[in-house]
């Protein structure tokens, strides 16, 4: 009975993960009825209310929140959305797909340490990217109806530098199948 409580009580805060309207976060930009906010998830304390103990930030990948909010008179496609992290140098990464993060390999560890009495198995602890809420909370929206909005997490393999702008391209009106133009949202600064 303990563990089914304290299993909830995992799940509750959890719950807490909220998503705002794109245009209350610090970093959001508005064109063509459509607003794009996005919050750089670094510190633990932001990474807990959506990732629970795993903080993708702490093994490489900076998780970037994204929100879409569509208030044009027709349906966005968003299947095909782009996205890269573009540093102050103007050097681009490209995002990883959720799905590949847990086939990411950090340090190499031994898994047999020497002792007097021959190898020692060293337990290896499990690969925290494989979390269900890494893969479960990334932007997975394929359109988006008029007057609605999608969210979710769009991951990178860089770490957070001032003056980095996320780039995204590839929306797209679904009635006429005309490709929107890019948003360039300016970065929070590095905490």
């Amino acid at each position: 009975m303990t563990s089914i409580t304290a299993a909830f009580a995992g799940d509750k805060e959890l719950s807490k993960f909220e998503v705002r309207p794109p245009a209350s976060y610090p970093s959001h930009q508005t064109s063509d009825k459509i607003t794009i906010g996005a919050e750089v998830i670094e510190t633990d304390e932001q990474a807990r209310p959506a990732f629970g103990k795993a903080n993708p930030y702490n093994d490489g990948i900076l998780p970037v929140l994204v929100v879409i909010q569509n208030n044009r008179p027709h349906a966005l496609r968003v299947d095909r959305l782009m996205a890269d992290y573009v540093a102050a140098d103007r050097s681009r990464i490209e995002n990883t797909p959720a799905q590949d993060l847990r086939f990411l390999k950090g340090a190499k560890q031994p898994s047999m340490s020497p002792g007097p009495v021959g190898g020692i198995r060293i337990k290896r602890k499990k690969q925290p990217l494989s979390e269900w809420e890494i893969e479960g909370r990334a932007f997975t929206a394929k359109m988006i109806p008029p007057g609605e909005s999608a969210s979710g997490f769009l991951y990178f393999q860089t770490g957070h530098r001032t003056g980095s702008t996320l780039y995204l391209s590839g929306l797209r009106d679904a009635v006429s199948g005309e490709e929107l133009l890019y948003f360039e949202i300016p970065l929070a600064a590095v905490r």
